[in-house]
């Protein structure tokens, strides 16, 4: 009779549970800083535009908590920990902070904007570095390079010209 002890965490070789954890855990910490710095925007928006870009902050806020929770549950459900603490955030993420305070829309959208763009930048380095070890970790990044890439869009044509 097999026991619970007895069965592994994850059917999933030990080495390629671990790439993955590399790879989605700074994903994960750099849509939690997204999502916070996202919110932080949200609340200091100001401008003509003010209503429509408060709105479409929180969409944006909302599909990075999704992505971030998508992303942390793919490492747990191979058996790892994630540490997505709002210390291990800020000591880690690569996304640039935001400035404090009001401001205008067309700048706190150039900023979300950075902020989208450097996740994207970990994103699509967890899409490379997952090809080779675990294709279904791979479309977990690659989905969640799309929903970042619409929602980059959706905030560039608010203060595009073109």
């Amino acid at each position: 009779m097999t026991s619970i002890e007895s069965v592994p965490q994850s059917a999933i070789d030990p080495d390629v549970t671990a790439g993955v954890a590399q790879f989605l855990g700074q994903v994960v910490t750099d849509l939690t800083a997204l999502s916070v710095d996202g919110k932080q925007a949200h609340w200091h928006v100001r401008g003509s535009n003010f209503q429509a870009v408060h709105e479409l902050l929180d969409v944006v806020v909302d599909h990075a908590r999704e992505y971030a929770d998508t992303a942390a549950e793919r490492v747990v459900a191979l058996g790892l920990p994630i540490d997505a603490r709002i210390q291990t955030v800020a000591q880690k993420a690569g996304t640039p902070q935001m400035t404090p305070g009001f401001r205008q829309s067309g700048d706190v959208i150039a900023e979300v904007i950075a902020a989208i763009d450097a996740t994207l930048r970990s994103v699509r380095s967890a899409v490379d570095g997952l090809e080779p070890l675990d294709p279904v970790s791979q479309d977990v990044a690659i989905e969640i390079a799309r929903g970042l890439e619409k929602d980059r869009w959706f905030l560039f044509a608010h203060v595009s010209a073109k």
